[in-house]
């Protein structure tokens, strides 16, 4: 047995070399690949690890690579039909369609989008509906919104990191303030009422500690929930 596969069953489990590997999406049997050690004790370390922090088999999913299927040949021939309606229509196809085949063009459409804005789409798709312009609008704007909650994470981030106190929405004249303080209570509504997603709770939770709680009761400071 190498060095390095005796060197971390000696230290107090879980290793967090290896914990931070599988956080990035690496494999368990990857890490014990890459570093000389028994796959079994990493998923022991990983285990451990695990129970501390339930969300870390939640980070190690989010991190994976997305694996896009090849296309059907059905499929291919849809995209085919839409374009082929496109050009000859000037048009997408409408929701509100009576024509079965107009609908069953909208259904692969929305599926396109949806793949779209998650970043799942087969590029086969992405580049034979080139010839139609905006035909992914809807997914640009959710992307457009993904980046703008980033961003706002960013910010709050850089905020508490100075020793800042959370952004209030309330009772401020700093308009940054009330911005970032606005998209955070926005996500604490949004985790109250079971709408705020694992990722972006998972996200919050790692970069913003205590962003649920806010600011403290008493002393003279008013609670930001």
């Amino acid at each position: 047995m190498t060095q390095d596969a005796v060197q971390p069953s000696r230290r107090s489990a879980p290793y967090c070399e290896w914990v931070e590997m599988y956080r990035r999406g690496i494999t368990p049997s990857k890490i014990a690949e890459v570093c000389g050690a028994a796959v079994t004790t990493v998923r022991y370390h990983l285990q451990i690890a695990a129970q501390r922090d339930p969300g870390l088999r939640g980070e190690h999913a989010a991190a994976l690579p997305v694996t896009v299927p090849d296309p059907s040949e059905a499929s291919l021939q849809k995209m085919q039909n839409l374009v082929a309606f496109y050009q000859a229509q000037g048009r997408l196809p409408a929701a509100d369609a009576k024509s079965s085949h107009e609908q069953a063009l909208v259904s692969w459409l929305y599926r396109r989008r949806r793949e779209s804005a998650q970043g799942t789409l087969s590029p086969v798709f992405r580049d034979g509906l080139g010839p139609i312009p905006g035909w992914d609008q809807a997914s640009r704007g959710k992307a457009a919104d993904e980046a703008r909650w980033q961003q706002r994470l960013k910010e709050v981030e850089a905020i508490r990191k100075a020793g800042g106190e959370w952004p209030r929405h309330q009772k401020t004249d700093d308009p940054q303030e009330r911005t970032l303080g606005v998209w955070l209570h926005g996500q604490r509504i949004n985790y109250n009422r079971g709408k705020l997603t694992r990722e972006k709770k998972l996200q919050l939770d790692k970069v913003l500690p205590g962003w649920r709680e806010g600011r403290p009761r008493g002393g003279g400071r008013r609670r930001d929930s």
